[in-house]
Parts: structure tokens; sequence; C-alpha cells
């Protein structure tokens, strides 16, 4: 009898949660409503994205598909540095400049210090290991420690996010969709866009999360610019990034093994 094949499993949101946007869980908007679920929804990206490692690690066998799948982690805890990089230097001090305040999100910096030793290790671990020496067990040990600070702050920022619009008044308003847009446009690079982006790209569902709400919406790409990042960038470096969850149209795919 011919051996059976082994057919891999959909992606499934598991060990780590989704979590709900502001808009859909307090059924209202404003301004900071709407940049708190931007960041809900890129933080699931987040999610989504260890979820696929932590599912498929244990399933590689092939040394080819460890050198993709490498490459892949590598790219997802890249993109997190990035996106903390962009609060840290950009985001932060330009709410607390329009604010006319100082340390309004000293919360959240503190929440990144809390689980970035965990992702420094994760990432020296791939980049000792290599391909041909990583275990799954070790590395899905060194994500179980920082598995649970990640979580918190994750789910904690964009409610801290809301909670800025007590500073914004009338004789002071705050732009915080304005100020969010700038920032993250200083950190888009022609190598981050095709080395690293589609890690966040194509692991953010929108088809099905809270009933399509965000489908066309976020990210905020549209026709042609929408087929470039979702279709043609991902064919440079296609090995890594066919471990996302997702397909091209932000629906959840099986997994790559």
């Amino acid at each position: 009898m011919p051996n059976s094949v082994r057919v891999p499993p959909i992606y499934t949101d598991t060990p780590l949660a989704l979590i709900p946007t502001p808009k859909f869980e307090l059924g209202r908007q404003d301004p900071f409503i709407i940049e708190a679920s931007h960041m809900a929804l890129s933080h699931n990206a987040f999610i989504r994205g260890f979820n696929t490692i932590y599912q498929q690690a244990p399933r590689i066998e092939r040394l080819t598909d460890k050198a993709d799948f490498v490459a892949y982690c590598l790219a997802w805890v890249d993109c997190i540095a990035t996106h903390h990089q962009y609060e840290e230097t950009e985001l932060f001090p330009n709410i607390d400049k329009a604010a006319g305040k100082t340390g309004l999100m000293d919360g959240a910096v503190h929440e990144h210090e809390a689980f970035q030793g965990g992702l420094d290790k994760f990432k020296t671990y791939l980049l000792d290991k290599g391909a041909g020496g990583f275990s799954a067990a070790e590395l899905i040990g060194i994500m179980n420690v920082f598995k649970d600070p990640l979580y918190r702050h994750l789910k904690a920022e964009p409610p801290a996010i809301v909670a800025l619009a007590k500073y914004s008044t009338t004789d002071n308003p705050i732009d915080i969709l304005g100020i969010a847009d700038v920032a993250g446009k200083k950190k888009v690079s022609l190598g981050f866009m095709f080395n690293t982006l589609p890690v966040f790209f194509l692991n953010m569902e929108t088809v099905e999360f809270e009933g399509g709400m965000w489908h066309g919406v976020f990210p905020p790409l549209k026709g042609l610019a929408r087929a470039i990042m979702n279709k043609a960038v991902p064919m440079w470096h296609s090995g890594r990034w066919r471990f996302v969850s997702c397909d091209a149209d932000g629906r959840v795919k099986q997994l790559a093994v």
C-alpha cells in the first residue's frame, strides 16, 4: 500500500487568542478608538505569527524547510522589533508633544522591556543554531518564557491608546491618526518591505474576524497597492512566506507543514 500523505492542518488561533478591536468591543468610534483598533489588528498579526511558529516548528523535518522556517521566524521577530522601535522613537514622543505631557505611554515602554530579553534570546538562538541545528523543543521553550508578558502587552496597549482621548481638547486637539500615519511611514524601507513586511500583511485575517468589518479597511491598501503588497512582494523570498497563516485575500489557510 502507498504511504499516506500527511496533510497539514488549517491554521488555528492557538496558543494565543486574538484580541478584539476597541471599535468592535465598544460599539462606537472616535479617532482614538480607530487608532487603537488599528493597533489591535496589528497586534493580532503578531499573534498569528507567533502561533504559526508554535504550531509548525514541531512538524518541520527537511533541512530546506528548516532554512525557510528560520528565515520566517527571524522576519517575525524583526517585524515586532521595528514596530516597537517606531512606537518608542516616533509615535509615543509625538503623542507627548501633541498633548504637552511627558511619559504618557511609559507603561507600554516598560511592557516592551518585560519581554524584549526573551525576543532577543529567540533571535540569538536561531542565528546561532541555524537551519541545521535548531531544536523545535528548545525554540518553543524559549517562546514559552516570553509568551505571557508579550501577550499581556499586546492586549493592554490598545486600551491605553483609547485612554489618550482625554488629553485631546477643543483648545488642544490631538490628531492621533495623523501622528500614527506619519510615524509609521518613517519606518518603511525597500529592504523592510521585501524582507520583513509580508510576515505582517500575510498574518492579517480580515474576511471573518469581527464579521469582516475590517476587510478592505485595514491594512489601508486597495486595488493595485494591495495586490503588490500581498501577491507580488511575497514572490521575493517566497519560501519563507509559505509559513504564514493567511492567503493574499485575508483568509486563514492550510499551514505549510
